[in-house]
């Protein structure tokens, strides 16, 4: 089953939160199922959000989007290249 989706700033409000809840002395299974999502999630979200402001965060998620992109255009391009390779120079 496929979970809700946090943008980037939802998700560092939510840590900004769990943080305050872990300063009062909550555990970390109780602060998550305040948030309502698993122990595991948390910490992913920490390991790579933690740091971020929302803007570096956002800025993050372009690049990455940014970066896919150029990656599947290199593949494109990579693949045109290959095709006039071979038509210029048939194997006999």
């Amino acid at each position: 089953m496929k979970g809700k989706r946090y943008s980037p700033e939802q998700i560092i409000h939510q840590l900004r939160e769990a943080e305050v809840e872990l300063g009062k002395g909550r555990t970390i299974g109780e602060v998550c199922k305040q948030l309502g999502i698993h122990e595991q999630t948390y910490y992913r979200w920490r390991k790579e959000y933690g740091a971020l402001s929302t803007d570096q965060a956002r800025q993050l998620k372009e690049l990455q989007r940014e970066n896919a992109r150029l990656k599947n255009v290199v593949a494109n391009l990579a693949l045109d290249n290959a095709i006039l390779k071979e038509a210029a120079h048939p194997n006999f």
